[in-house]
């Protein structure tokens, strides 16, 4: 009986790590049907990200799809920088692997958007490209 109840925890354990894998593949299968309506688009515990032409959209990702969605016309974007923890990064610097940053978007009029990344490696790619796409906008 002894052995039996010290294998208890064990068993709650793998129920919770099923349940766990469960409700993120039901995450995932929310977020591809979402994102089938948009050019680019990301997934990752903190944010949900797609982009249509100029137009970003991001939100928690639920098991009924992002939560909380936010827009921001990206023709309206006057600085792209990425921030790590409350503190930007050089624009050379190189982001670690694994780092948790966000991309912080201002808009002219000083209000700001951070949208939140696990991977510094992919917050950086993203922050480029979508520098790339502010660029030919930027030109008269």
């Amino acid at each position: 009986m002894e052995r039996g109840l010290l294998w208890l925890p064990l068993l709650a354990l793998f129920i919770w790590l099923a349940w766990a894998g469960w409700h993120e593949y039901q995450k995932l299968e929310a977020y591809k049907v979402w994102a089938a309506d948009f050019d680019r688009a990301k997934y990752d515990i903190y944010a949900a990200l797609g982009q249509r032409g100029m137009v970003l959209t991001w939100g928690r990702p639920t098991r009924q799809g992002p939560q909380g969605e936010q827009h921001l016309d990206l023709s309206t974007v006057t600085t792209i920088d990425i921030y790590s923890g409350d503190r930007p990064l050089p624009q050379d610097a190189v982001v670690p692997k694994g780092c948790r940053t966000c991309l912080r978007l201002t808009q002219a009029d000083g209000r700001a958007w951070d949208i939140p990344f696990t991977d510094g490696e992919l917050t950086q790619r993203w922050g480029d490209r979508l520098q790339a796409d502010l660029s030919p906008a930027a030109t008269p």
